[in-house]
């Protein structure tokens, strides 16, 4: 069978815990969407394990996949592998031929044209991770993009920068203005201000077809002769039809997927459930015929820009507890460090992917992060120009002039963690539990687990999906 793994809101859900405790009942862990933007954090026995590429199941030993839904920035997939190395794993991780490649060039672009819509009085600003994300996805649309295959050919591979290069060094000098050379510095700057890992790249490099084509033909070598590439397609195929488990793993979040996030606030890919079998190649009845979670967030938390109508940022209290719910959740982004944006739990965000994905169970994660709260709210529906909303409305303008209706529910004490996990759904206090079922309720969902800390053992697992 299949599980598909999504998130309910807007990213930073806790996907990577539920991926990596089911997967390993899996064979197989596909990435089928979203590039080295989308960061999860593994825990385990106490060791934590960063990733924003690599697929959280390598952490279980099982065969991890980056489908041709992917973006792929090789220096960061190395990097991850070999960190994993260094911590003791052997991540058997293999890339789709059909995934395109993040080229210096798109990082450059992504932070000249944040930069530009942030100057803009239209406000458009996004506030991407610059990693190229965006432009690698503009290419891949505009069918100009660079694959995962044309690395391993390097006649194919300087054909492909030959064409493509000088429109990208054409689009920063005639459209932007800007001297590649001159502009080396302040244009590094700005794309690097996430803590990005590529700060030393020469600026005038990323536009230089014999320098790209050195570094990336070299790249090529690596992926062949380590055996990393793969028809994703067939291969999953092959495994299907052998029996195997597999997982797909989403990133980001339902509310940034470009059709059905609040647009233009999205990333550049669907994160939704439908983009598994577009992402991966596997067939839309096999991947559809499985198991399909959303992971919840207990409350609600966001990096970047976008309207979020619960956000706790009026009076003083609430910045003090968007502050206590932020430390004790570790709310700063895994691959910004930025700190998130904090909200109560939105129902209508979660009736709207539950219908998009069309899930068949939820996990809720961090409900130990709420415990101990002086008061619970969780918004049932929006009040718009009169009119009461149980969903998101389609455009942004709309959503972000949403007010939130509120319901307020019973909080519960601290509790012991592990020992709640090890006791199991019932040794939850009594309020955590009608919180939960309230929620499942209001979506008409059931809940498949709960998570009560950051270890992967710190899960109360009701149904396990490979079970179902």
């Amino acid at each position: 069978m299949t599980l598909t793994i999504v998130g309910s809101q807007l990213g930073d859900e806790g996907k990577g815990a539920l991926v990596d405790r089911w997967g390993g009942d899996a064979d197989v862990v596909v990435r089928y969407q979203g590039g080295d933007n989308a960061g999860h954090t593994v825990v385990e026995g106490g060791a934590e394990y960063k990733l924003s590429l690599v697929p959280s199941g390598a952490v279980r030993g099982t065969v991890g996949i980056l489908g041709n839904g992917c973006v792929v920035n090789p220096k960061t997939l190395f990097a991850e592998i070999d960190n994993l190395r260094e911590q003791g794993l052997d991540p058997d991780v293999r890339v789709a031929r059909r995934a395109h490649v993040i080229m210096p060039y798109h990082r450059v672009l992504d932070g000249i044209e944040e930069e530009v819509k942030a100057d803009d009085d239209a406000g458009d600003a996004v506030g991407t991770t610059g990693r190229g994300i965006g432009p690698t996805y503009e290419d891949k649309a505009g069918r100009r993009g660079i694959r995962v295959a044309d690395l391993l050919d390097p006649e194919t591979l300087r054909e492909k920068l030959e064409y493509a290069v000088p429109q990208k060094r054409a689009l920063v000098e005639d459209v932007y203005g800007l001297d590649l050379d001159s502009e080396a510095q302040r244009a590094s700057g700005s794309r690097t201000q996430s803590g990005d890992d590529d700060s030393d790249d020469d600026r005038a490099a990323a536009f230089d077809v014999d320098a790209l084509h050195e570094e990336f033909a070299a790249i090529g070598e690596r992926l062949a002769d380590e055996g990393m590439t793969v028809n994703c397609s067939d291969y999953l195929h092959r495994r299907h039809e052998a029996g195997d488990e597999i997982l797909f793993e989403g990133a980001q979040g339902t509310h940034i997927d470009v059709d059905h996030g609040n647009y233009p606030f999205v990333t550049s890919s669907n994160p939704t459930a439908g983009g598994a079998a577009v992402g991966s190649g596997l067939g839309v009845t096999t991947v559809g015929d499985g198991e399909v979670v959303g992971i919840v967030k207990a409350y609600l938390s966001r990096v970047g820009e976008g309207p979020l109508p619960t956000e706790l940022d009026g009076d003083a209290d609430e910045e003090a507890l968007a502050d206590e719910i932020r430390e004790k959740g570790g709310e700063f982004g895994t691959v910004t460090g930025r700190p998130r944006r904090i909200g109560w739990l939105d129902l209508p965000m979660l009736r709207h992917a539950a219908r998009v994905s069309g899930f068949t169970g939820v996990a809720v994660n961090h409900v130990d992060v709420l415990a101990g709260l002086d008061e619970l709210k969780v918004c049932t529906g929006y009040e718009l120009d009169g009119e009461t909303l149980d969903t998101v409305p389609t455009t942004t303008d709309r959503w972000e002039r949403c007010e939130p209706v509120y319901e307020t529910l019973d909080t519960w004490a601290p509790f012991d963690s592990s020992a709640v996990a090890e006791a199991g759904y019932d040794a939850l206090p009594e309020a955590a539990r009608d919180y939960l079922e309230f929620v499942a309720n209001e979506i008409d969902t059931p809940v498949y687990a709960v998570g009560v800390g950051p270890d992967r053992e710190e899960t109360v697992e009701l149904t396990n999906p490979f079970d179902e």
